[in-house]
């Protein structure tokens, strides 16, 4: 969050000396009256004062103000283009000439007047939180870190300083620090947006669990009261509420992207072929990508062209370089502004704008609430409803979504025939298979795997595991563990169970995607994690032969696993109850052979499984812009289309 240019009386004692003069009074009456609210009276007053003194800064200042928040983009910069000519040593005038700048998309010229406020004025805390702001925005993170560690030195208990740092330190893997900095922010300022709810997913990236009940609760419970207490993807890691991902994804779309004035206003396209565009910052070595690409290559170009829109970084990866090839049109567009990808993508004339990403790193909803296109779905990246009127579809199954949950989904629901998961295609698993010993594995004894990422992890789900290992002699738990800190608790708490901590493996990571999924074949059982499950994870065991066992629940996140195991034939591994989940996974920690079979009806099943049929998949996927298209041909969008049946996809 950036820092909104204010009038103070503080200014006025900031400004060069200017000869005393009757009109004197008129400026700080109209300082006084903007700083009360009244700008209509301050404006007429400030005009007036600079028909007399047309270089008092802090006169040009004040008048800048008014009109930055009315968003009279054009005045304000042509007055404040003059203003830092006329008085170039006043900082608050270049802080006001930055704002302007990044206001009408001219971000690196905005960078250079923030320095000049700066070198003029060295401890101007809103200078330095806004290029922060402005220095995160460009990628140059390392950089913006520095500014907002400026601030807490001056002032340590600086609430945006210490939310923005926290956040950056968050990306940067420091995990330990940015937990210190929250629990500041929350202290301070308990009701800061969304400080709780960031406190308590860093803790649970760090497996830290120390108060994590109470403080889950608290985040709970201010979401239901209609407070700002989490983000909604922190959120689907402690609740299993449909209902509150909804309530939650409202609350951040409210604040955060208010629908504009749309782009699209009802034109008639008349294309040859239905124009197809995906937007994600994943469109690299990530997840996404590796279920994507072989889609954007199998799309029907007789049918489709297509756009891909990417938003994140260039990793220069070869899945990279696959995906750009895949597309008709492929734009590296992370340099450029929501509004400007959102006219590109107007000009374009694009039919069916696909965001790949929702709520997730480095997203951009602000593209789709300018409304660019007229069909836009929200698909895959993000487990839940956004929570915005501007996105028309999401993308879901029967079994993720259920009939019952429609009404917790702000986008009309539309059914693929399968899982809504695709198949990742082209990705090989190694032929040769770890030794357990490479692996850090014992030589004997059942291996629980379980490759989710930390977060994921409650202690609810640790205590059910922990009651496992003490109760099959001899197993070990196989985790994906992402940091020492998160480590260094699990053992801790395996310890507090009974449980030797040397019975917790953690698997390191491997270069390559299909080396890793060659480790697969040492595990015996994979244990799903809840409320959050395993997504793409646990595609990726079951493509590797491993059974999955998964407590199925009442919201997006905590039935994908479900999904994907009624996909592939084996829906006995879905549980309904924490205990129904513990019992089975012991019963099968028991019988070897039932275990055995189980695999062996996995990969019997792979040749002709839904689950890794690409080409199906495709169609299905196609058949479902096809029919938006054609919803949106006859004279609208969803609210067109008949209620209570969803609008199913059928190739």
């Amino acid at each position: 969050m950036t820092m909104v240019p204010t009038a103070t009386p503080r200014a006025s004692a900031e400004a060069p000396h200017v000869s005393p003069s009757p009109d004197r009074a008129v400026l700080l009456r109209a300082i006084e009256l903007q700083n009360l609210g009244h700008v209509a009276a301050a404006e007429q007053l400030l005009l007036h004062y600079l028909g007399q003194s047309p270089a008092d800064p802090v006169a040009l200042y004040s008048l800048a103000v008014i009109w930055l928040r009315r968003q009279d983009h054009a005045a304000a910069m042509e007055l404040l283009e003059r203003s830092v000519r006329v008085a170039p040593h006043f900082a608050p005038l270049w802080f006001a000439h930055a704002t302007a700048l990044v206001n009408t998309g001219r971000r690196q010229e905005a960078l250079q007047s923030y320095q000049r406020a700066l070198e003029l004025r060295p401890d101007f805390t809103d200078a330095l939180i806004n290029s922060g702001v402005l220095l995160r925005d460009l990628q140059q993170h390392v950089a913006a870190l520095e500014r907002f560690q400026q601030v807490l030195a001056l002032q340590p208990d600086h609430v945006m300083a210490l939310s923005n740092a926290a956040t950056l330190l968050i990306e940067f893997k420091q995990g330990a620090e940015a937990v210190a900095l929250l629990e500041r922010l929350v202290q301070i300022a308990p009701g800061h947006d969304y400080a709780l709810g960031m406190l308590c997913h860093e803790k649970l990236q760090g497996c830290d669990w120390s108060g994590i009940e109470v403080l889950s609760q608290q985040v709970i419970d201010g979401v239901r009261a209609g407070l700002r207490t989490s983000k909604s993807l922190g959120l689907m890691a402690i609740s299993d509420s449909a209902e509150e991902h909804q309530r939650c994804a409202r609350l951040f779309a409210q604040q955060r992207f208010p629908v504009g004035k749309p782009l699209w206003t009802g034109q008639r396209y008349r294309h040859d072929r239905i124009r197809l565009a995906y937007v994600s910052p994943d469109l690299r070595e990530h997840p996404v990508g590796h279920l994507m690409a072989g889609i954007f290559e199998r799309h029907d170009r007789r049918r489709f062209e297509t756009f891909g829109i990417s938003i994140g970084v260039d990793d220069g990866s070869r899945l990279r370089e696959r995906m750009a090839c895949a597309f008709d049109h492929f734009v590296d567009a992370r340099h450029m502004t929501a509004a400007e990808i959102a006219q590109w993508l107007r000009a374009q004339e694009i039919d069916v704008l696909v965001d790949l990403a929702g709520y997730t790193a480095d997203s951009r909803a602000d593209i789709f609430t300018a409304r660019p296109a007229p069909v836009q779905v929200n698909f895959l990246g993000y487990p839940g409803t956004m929570g915005l009127a501007c996105m028309d579809y999401i993308l879901a199954d029967r079994h993720v979504v259920p009939p019952e949950h429609w009404r917790y989904y702000d986008e009309q629901v539309v059914y693929l025939p399968d899982a809504y998961l695709p198949p990742a295609s082209n990705l090989q698993i190694a032929e040769a298979t770890p030794s357990r010993a490479a692996c850090g594995l014992p030589d004997a004894g059942l291996v629980f795997c379980s490759f989710n990422h930390d977060y994921k992890i409650l202690p609810s789900v640790f205590a059910v595991w922990m009651r496992l290992l003490l109760q099959v002699p001899g197993s070990v738990l196989w985790l994906m563990s992402r940091s020492e800190r998160s480590q260094t608790h699990l053992r801790a708490s395996a310890q507090a169970a009974g449980v030797d901590p040397a019975r917790l493996v953690f698997a390191q990571r491997v270069p390559r995607v299909e080396d890793h999924l060659a480790r697969y074949r040492l595990a015996d059982l994979f244990l799903d994690t809840h409320p959050y499950n395993a997504h793409s994870t646990a595609a990726d065991a079951l493509l590797a032969g491993l059974p999955v066992l998964t407590c199925s629940g009442q919201s997006f996140p905590s039935r994908v696993a479900g999904s994907l195991l009624h996909a592939a034939g084996l829906p006995e591994l879905v549980t309904q109850s924490a205990q129904d989940y513990e019992a089975l996974a012991l019963a099968l920690a028991r019988d070897p052979v039932r275990l055995a079979g189980l695999r062996q009806r996995l990969l019997a099943r792979q040749p002709d499984s839904v689950l890794f049929d690409v080409d199906a998949f495709t169609r299905h996927l196609e058949a479902a812009y096809l029919a938006m298209w054609r919803q949106s041909q006859l004279g609208g969008a969803r609210d067109a289309l008949s209620q209570p049946q969803p609008l199913a996809a059928t190739a």
